[in-house]
Formats: structure tokens, sequence, C-alpha cells
């Protein structure tokens, strides 16, 4: 039957994710990028929203990782994104995750750090 993606691209989240005490207490706007591969199953041929991954939904699901438990690593982040993603609908097969974090602690000029996690399903 075949496969399609489906981007969330750029989305801003405030969380206090980070190692520092500092990143906790403050926290900052984190980025993130979702790229779902789907299995098409009808979606391509009978224009209803039942037959895909609702993106508004995977939007809410991200946001509430994103803004909810603190981790540590933007790492642990993207990975739990992923695994969400995967574990709420069967379609998805498979999710690229990035994490972009602008406001990094490091003695340096950079626009931002970021991770790319793989999830398979």
């Amino acid at each position: 039957m075949g496969t399609y993606t489906i981007t969330l691209k750029n989305c801003a989240f405030f969380g206090r994710h980070g190692v520092l005490d500092e990143e906790a207490r403050l926290g900052q706007r984190f980025f993130v990028d979702v790229v779902m591969m789907v299995e098409a199953e009808d979606a391509l041929t009978n224009d209803s929203v039942a037959s895909t991954v609702h993106y508004g939904e995977a939007y809410a699901i991200v946001e509430q990782i994103v803004t909810g438990t603190r981790r540590n690593l933007i790492e642990t982040l993207a990975k739990d994104i992923g695994k969400a993603l995967c574990a709420w609908s069967p379609q998805i097969r498979r999710v690229e995750v990035a994490v972009r974090k602008p406001s990094v602690p490091i003695a340096g000029i950079l626009d931002y750090a970021e991770v790319r996690v793989e999830h398979v399903a």
C-alpha cells in the first residue's frame, strides 16, 4: 500500500530541560521537528482524516512531552517524543525527531545545539 511522511516543523515550546540548576529554574524555548513515516492505508484515496495520522493530535503529544517532565538531556527528550508518537498510532512506522536548544550553556557563539533521534515502531 505504501507510505508517506507527515512533518511538523519548528514547533516551539517552553520547557525546563538541561543538566544545570539554572536551566531548571529559568527554563527556555525548545524547537522540535518531527517527521513521521506513515502507513498509507486508504488516506491517499479516500480523503478521510480517520484514515491518516491527525497531525493536530500529534502536535499535542509533542507539546505534552516537551512541557511536561524535565529531562537532563535533549537526546532523551527526542527519544521520548518518538516513542510516544509510535505508541499512539499504529500507522506510524518510523519517526525522526530533532530538538533544538537555542540557549545552551556554552562559552561560545552559536545559534543552537540540536540532536536528532530516530525511533522505529
